[in-house]
């Protein structure tokens, strides 16, 4: 994980009281995860003051992140071999986890 400064820091602690939780993806150590749920993204410091997402938000599998694709008409979260329909709740889950931790960076102080 990237060094943080102080109000990286805080931002990070606002994040938890607002029920995220941090949490490490080996395989992206230069940016910073947090989930809620079974949702989750990966945040890239910028600049000293802030963080942005990097990627776009997405349903956790076997705790990794997945990517949606298109399959046979239907939609799906994959990861590896792992793969769970994209159903409308699913999506509706993410996109309120997306809404919301963007709202969240952009009230950090």
């Amino acid at each position: 994980m990237p060094e943080l400064s102080p109000s990286q820091l805080t931002i990070l602690s606002r994040l938890n009281t607002l029920g995220f939780v941090l949490v490490a993806f080996p395989m992206y150590a230069n940016y910073v995860g947090v989930r809620r749920g079974d949702c989750a993204a990966l945040l890239a410091p910028e600049s000293a003051s802030g963080f942005r997402v990097f990627g776009e938000p997405s349903w956790l599998l076997a705790g990794n992140l997945s990517v949606k694709i298109n399959d046979a008409g239907s939609r799906f979260f994959v990861w590896k071999k792992s793969r769970v329909e994209a159903t409308a709740d699913r999506l509706a889950l993410v996109t309120e986890f997306a809404s919301d931790l963007a709202s969240a960076l952009i009230a950090a102080p």
